[in-house]
């Protein structure tokens, strides 16, 4: 079995590992991309094939949350309409930004939120020191910017929203993880519209992605609640770091 044999049969295993990251912190995507582009797909394709997985994986996410009686959005659904709006946007834009002068930016950015989710971790593991939520002024423009680069690489996506929701709205990590991953799946849904429209999603890697990721994502949302926001902030830090490093040490290549 050659090299791309090999890659496709491992197609659904990378799939669940990054369903299982994403559904808890963010950055699944650093791992399907190279995968689709190291399989032949142009990097336009790659980036809209790889919305499919991502896609399902948030449906089976927040079904599961459903489920388990996590999904309490409450107020926080107002904030998907500027997401989803910046989606449409970052989507549309995908093909005309520096994709290496981002990835070393968001690479900076992912490193600031390290520090303060390590300087003050109080107030993203406990619901009563969460800060007040900003004004719809500051959320709006904040979420419209979040939704424009989920749009147009989705990678890291996760980790924005995650702080958004905490800092931004006011709610511990926990309710913020599950409030990301609603988001994901709304916004997502009108971002792949714009690669299918323009002919950039391969079905057949996209449908093995989805298969893994759904079961990642099923694994991963069935153990945050029960872990609680100890574990889900830890985790989240932990991939922060790994996360970081890639994006820096890749850009700089």
């Amino acid at each position: 079995m050659d090299g791309n044999h090999l890659l496709l049969a491992a197609v659904p295993i990378v799939g669940f590992a990054a369903g299982f990251i994403n559904t808890l912190a963010g950055s699944g995507s650093l791992i399907t991309l190279p995968v689709l582009i190291l399989l032949g797909l142009p990097a336009n394709v790659a980036n809209g094939t790889n919305r499919v997985g991502v896609l399902v994986q948030n449906m089976v996410a927040v079904d599961t949350f459903r489920r388990h009686g996590a999904l309490d959005p409450g107020s926080s659904l107002k904030l998907l309409v500027p997401t989803v709006l910046g989606s449409i946007a970052g989507a549309a834009l995908a093909v005309d930004l520096d994709e290496t002068v981002l990835r070393r930016t968001i690479g900076v950015l992912l490193l600031v939120m390290l520090a303060i989710m390590l300087a003050r971790p109080a107030r993203f593991i406990a619901s009563r020191e969460a800060p007040r939520p900003a004004t719809p002024w500051v959320q709006m423009p904040v979420f419209f910017a979040i939704g424009v680069y989920g749009g147009f690489i989705q990678a890291g996506v996760g980790f924005f929203l995650l702080a958004g929701y905490v800092l931004g709205a006011g709610v511990d990590i926990v309710r913020a993880n599950v409030m990301k991953n609603l988001t994901v799946l709304v916004f997502t849904a009108a971002a792949l519209a714009v690669f299918v429209a323009n002919d950039q999603v391969d079905w057949g890697l996209g449908a093995a992605l989805a298969l893994g990721q759904a079961a990642g994502a099923w694994t991963a949302a069935r153990m945050a609640p029960a872990r609680g926001a100890r574990f889900v902030h830890w985790f989240v830090v932990a991939i922060l770091v790994v996360s970081a490093a890639a994006l820096i040490l890749d850009a700089g290549r």
